[in-house]
C-alpha cells in the first residue's frame, strides 16, 4: 500500500472529527459555519466559461495574490478566475478586493470523493497554488484529470520542511505530481529540491508586487488627521498572547503623549484583545466607532479587514506581529512599500529572507523581547531623522525586488500550460 493510500485511510478516520472542528470553530467564528458543503466539495451553479483556479489559503496569500489575479483577468478575459480558501477570512478578503469580477469558494478539505467532485464540478483548465499547500489527493486528482497544477510564490521555512521530511515518501509523491514550482528564494528552492521536488524556478516574492492602494493611502491619512501631533505607534497582525507583551512594551516606552494602534490578526480575537487593553487600565477606542479620538484615548484597536494599508498610512512606526513568540512572524513588505521603519521579533522565520534583506537594506530593526522593543521605540520616536531613513530605505527596498508576477506568467507561458490568449 502506498503512502498516499494510507494517508488517505488516515483521512477517511479523521472524517467525524472534521466535522467537530468546524463546529467548535463556528462557535468562536460564526462565519465557519457558511458554505459547509464546499469543504465536502458540494457547490452551486457550475461556471458557464472555462475556469482558471488559484487558491489561497487565507487572508495574507489572498492579499499577495491581487496583481496576479489582475494580470490574468486582463490576459484571459474569455476565462472565468476562481479563488479558492481554506479559511472566512481569506474569502472575505477576496470578495473585498475582487467583489463578483471572480468565483469565490472552499476549497474542500482533502477526501478523495471531495475533491473529486471539486474538479468534476469547475473543471480548471490551470491550478496555482500560492505558498505551500500541498494536498496529496488534490494533486493526485489534478494529475489524473491532465489539469496543470503549480505551487507559486512558494516558500517552505527549516521547520516546515523537517515536518515533511518525517514523511518522505508522501511528501516525495506529492510534489512529484505538480507540474511545477515557483519558488520565492534559492533556500526555498533548495529546501523543495531536498524533498523531492522537481521543475523547481526562482520567480520571486509577489508580495513585493502588490502596490499600496491609493484608496488606503488616503483613509490612512485621513486618520492621521484624527490623531493630531500625537506619535503614533502600530503594532500590526498580532498573534494571541502577543498582544500581552506589546502592552508591556507601551507601558514602557518614553512618550506620554503615544497613541498605539493594535490589529489583531484574527478577527474573532477583537473583543478578547479590548477586554486585554481594558484590564491595563488603558482607555481604548475601536476602530469601527468611525469617530474622532480624543486625546485621552491611549490605544485604538484596529477591529476591521483590509485596511492593513491604511493602518501602515498613518502611523510612524510599525511592529509586526508573530514575531515576539516562536510563530514564524508576518509580512513586512506592506510596511515597507508604505514608506514605514519596520521592527521585528526575534521569531521571523516564516519570512527569514525578506526579514533578513529588510534589515540589511537599514528598513527595518530586530528587537528581541518587550523591553527592547520599547527602548527601540523610544529611540525612533525621538529621532525623526532616523525614521525618515529608515522609511526611504524600505520603499528603495520593496521596489527592487517587484517582477515576481512577471517571472510567474513567464514560467507558466514557457511550460506550455496556460491557456492560448
Amino acid at each position: 500500500m502506498t503512502q498516499r493510500l494510507l494517508y488517505t485511510a488516515l483521512v477517511w478516520l479523521l472524517l467525524p472529527f472534521a466535522g467537530l472542528r468546524l463546529l467548535w470553530r463556528a462557535f468562536k467564528q460564526p462565519a465557519y459555519a457558511r458554505h459547509l458543503g464546499e469543504r465536502f466539495g458540494r457547490y452551486a451553479a457550475a461556471p458557464q466559461r472555462p475556469v482558471i483556479w488559484l487558491h489561497a489559503v487565507s487572508v495574507g496569500e489572498t492579499r499577495a495574490a491581487a496583481p496576479l489575479i489582475t494580470t490574468l483577468r486582463e490576459r484571459y478575459p474569455q476565462h472565468q478566475i476562481l479563488m479558492t480558501h481554506m479559511t472566512p477570512t481569506g474569502r472575505a478578503t477576496s470578495e473585498s478586493l475582487f467583489g463578483n469580477t471572480v468565483l469565490v469558494s472552499y476549497l474542500p478539505y482533502d477526501f478523495p470523493l471531495a475533491v473529486a467532485r471539486f474538479f468534476a464540478h469547475y473543471r480548471p483548465v490551470i491550478g496555482l497554488i500560492m505558498e505551500t499547500e500541498v494536498w496529496p489527493n488534490l494533486i493526485f486528482q489534478a494529475r489524473r484529470r491532465a489539469v496543470p497544477l503549480w505551487l507559486i510564490n512558494a516558500r517552505l521555512s527549516e521547520k516546515s520542511a523537517r515536518s515533511y521530511a518525517r514523511v518522505s515518501g508522501l511528501t516525495r509523491q506529492s510534489l512529484r505530481g505538480l507540474s511545477g514550482i515557483c519558488a520565492q528564494t534559492e533556500a526555498d528552492a533548495d529546501r523543495l529540491r531536498a524533498l523531492g521536488a522537481e521543475h523547481v524556478h526562482l520567480c520571486g516574492n509577489v508580495k513585493f508586487d502588490v502596490a499600496p492602494p491609493e484608496a488606503m493611502l488616503a483613509r490612512g491619512q485621513g486618520w492621521r488627521q484624527r490623531f493630531r501631533t500625537r506619535p503614533v505607534f502600530l503594532a500590526a497582525s498580532t498573534r494571541e498572547g502577543e498582544e500581552a507583551l506589546v502592552l508591556d512594551a507601551i507601558a514602557r516606552v518614553g512618550a506620554p503623549d503615544l497613541l498605539s494602534l493594535i490589529v489583531p490578526r484574527h478577527p474573532q480575537r477583537f473583543d478578547a484583545v479590548q477586554t486585554l487593553i481594558k484590564s491595563r487600565g488603558l482607555k481604548v477606542q475601536r476602530r469601527s466607532a468611525n469617530t474622532d479620538i480624543d486625546a485621552s484615548v491611549q490605544v485604538v484597536l484596529g477591529d476591521s479587514m483590509g485596511e492593513m494599508f491604511a493602518y501602515y498610512a498613518s502611523c510612524d512606526i510599525a511592529f509586526i506581529g508573530g514575531s515576539l513568540l516562536p510563530l514564524g512572524g508576518q509580512n513586512l513588505i506592506e510596511a515597507c512599500a508604505v514608506g514605514k521603519p519596520a521592527i521585528v521579533g526575534p521569531y521571523t522565520f516564516n519570512f527569514a529572507d525578506a526579514t533578513e534583506q529588510a534589515i540589511a537594506a537599514g528598513a527595518a530593526l530586530r528587537v528581541g523581547d518587550a523591553a527592547d522593543l520599547a527602548d527601540t521605540v523610544t529611540q525612533l520616536i525621538a529621532h525623526p531623522a532616523q525614521r525618515l531613513q529608515m522609511g526611504r530605505a524600505g520603499l528603495a527596498f520593496s521596489q527592487a525586488h517587484r517582477g515576481a508576477v512577471a517571472r510567474i506568467l513567464a514560467t507558466l507561458d514557457a511550460s506550455g500550460d496556460l491557456p492560448p490568449r
